[in-house]
């Protein structure tokens, strides 16, 4: 075993949930050979960063944060700085040209191999480039063999809460929409065993995790045989639905097309099943969703969202939305507005188009809608959303709610050990819709379900006090559980 096993670890994660996953596992995989992290990237080792291609601006964060690090090896002659994730398989030796420094550059596809890659580089200063084929560089059972899934240890410490965590049953995606580097950076979509699902989701169980989410890149796509038998995501659901220590389960992100109803029937029936769904609809102009390759008419989408709202009239739905997409006019831009007024999402993603290389759209499409124009679309779409959000928030004044508690709010974080010892603090849970709600109460109850009446709102927030319940203790009276 190397020094560097004893080596302080500061690793730096951007983009989606499936990143924040890979990092927990990369993360896992080197605690376990004795790394410890830290957040000051001044003591640290070894130096991470898992990337994101989906945006213009999440590259430059990374190459900025890169460029502060360029003289980092005179002060630590034994660090090794990496790059990890969607844009190392995208940049390749672009990233050392950019950043001469950089020690390692290792695709979605070989995230195993980081452990001993740092040890190379330590050891021989060896710079490697690890990554995966180029779709057109072999056969599709080659390009996916190129990009493996791997289910190292489980790393809590990297999670959002001790109570939530992520679970990854697919990789990739063979949508290709023209706007999106992802079938490049991860691969064919390939489906993980149920069993292997199964086994992950217990062992989490295990570790105290009350709320698993499954990833895909379009996770209603998820599809595979077992003993004879086709699974879908609805057969997923119910086969790990029953997991003791689990009480809730999520997926995301949904692909229109896919939305089957055996998959809604499923969400409905299955109590732990949080009723909520994210479906992305990126336009609500058909010229436009041709122009993206989304498989899919504005029809079809409202068509969709119908069976939904008849299947689950409860169920809150979220989307994406690009604003500024090559040719997208006017008249377009107020089909998008239409669709969020119609549909009344919970809330959208909202993202200036930004041409990404290696895509069809930069390829073949022109870029012509003016940078100012863009955010003026953005700006414009984000206020009907706040202002629908607000709306659908302020119908649950006054009701009472059940909601799985994560822990202290992102302000109570912020503030620190500001307030009284032993006192309550204010904690931030979800409802089975998905909404946000804060509270005061006692920090133990992360991870426990509980009921908050609702008395104030903001578009993102339920505002609201913790229900105290009354319980019969013998002939006692009846005493109140306080929070």
């Amino acid at each position: 075993m190397t020094p560097s096993h004893n080596g302080k670890l500061f690793i730096e994660t951007v983009g989606c949930q499936m990143n924040m996953l890979d990092s927990e596992l990369v993360v896992g995989a080197l605690r376990k050979d004795g790394y410890s992290l830290t957040d000051d990237i001044r003591e640290a080792d070894t130096v991470l960063f898992n990337t994101c291609s989906v945006r213009e601006h999440a590259e430059h964060k990374i190459y900025s944060a890169l460029g502060r690090l360029k003289y980092s090896k005179l002060s630590r002659p034994n660090q090794v700085i990496g790059v990890l994730g969607c844009m190392a398989q995208k940049d390749q030796e672009l990233v050392f040209q950019r950043a001469p420094h950089v020690d390692m550059v290792v695709g979605t596809g070989q995230l195993a191999e980081v452990p001993k890659l740092i040890d190379a580089a330590r050891e021989r200063r060896e710079r490697s480039l690890a990554v995966s084929l180029d779709r057109k560089e072999g056969s599709r059972a080659e390009v996916s063999d190129s990009f493996q899934s791997y289910d190292p240890l489980r790393e809590p410490e990297m999670r959002p809460t001790p109570h939530q965590a992520f679970v990854r049953i697919m990789i990739g995606c063979d949508k290709f929409c023209t706007y999106c580097v992802v079938p490049m950076t991860r691969g064919p979509e390939q489906s993980r065993p149920p069993k292997d699902i199964l086994h992950e989701v217990k062992v989490l169980a295990d570790q105290g995790v009350k709320e698993v989410t499954l990833l895909g890149q379009t996770v209603n796509s998820y599809k595979v045989k077992q003993d004879g038998k086709l699974f879908r995501l609805s057969d997923l659901l119910e086969l790990i639905h029953d997991v003791e220590g689990i009480l809730r389960l999520k997926f995301v992100t949904n692909f229109p097309k896919d939305m089957t109803d055996d998959l809604l029937q499923a969400v409905r029936d299955l109590p732990k099943c949080s009723q909520y769904l994210h479906v992305p609809a990126q336009s609500g102009c058909n010229e436009m969703l041709k122009r993206m390759k989304r498989g899919y008419t504005i029809e079809d989408y409202r068509e969709m969202f119908g069976r939904i709202r008849s299947t689950m009239p409860g169920a809150s739905v979220s989307s994406d939305f690009i604003v500024g997409f090559c040719g997208e006019t006017d008249e377009a831009h107020q089909k998008s507005l239409d669709l969020i007024r119609e549909c009344r999402f919970k809330n959208s993603f909202i993202f200036k188009y930004s041409p990404r290389p290696g895509t069809k759209a930069n390829e073949l499409l022109l870029d012509d809608v003016p940078e100012e124009v863009k955010r003026q679309r953005n700006q414009e779409m984000l206020a009907l959303q706040n202002q629908i959000s607000a709306e659908d928030n302020a119908a649950f004044i006054g009701r009472q709610v059940e909601i799985l508690v994560e822990g202290p709010s992102k302000s109570e974080v912020k503030r620190g050990d500001s307030g009284a010892v032993g006192g309550p603090v204010q904690l931030t849970g979800r409802t089975l819709c998905d909404r946000i709600v804060v509270f005061d109460g006692n920090p133990r109850l992360a991870g426990s379900m509980t009921t908050v009446s609702v008395e104030d709102c903001t578009p993102t927030t339920l505002i609201g006090s913790i229900v105290t319940q009354q319980i019969q203790h013998g002939s006692s009276p009846l005493l109140p559980i306080l929070a």
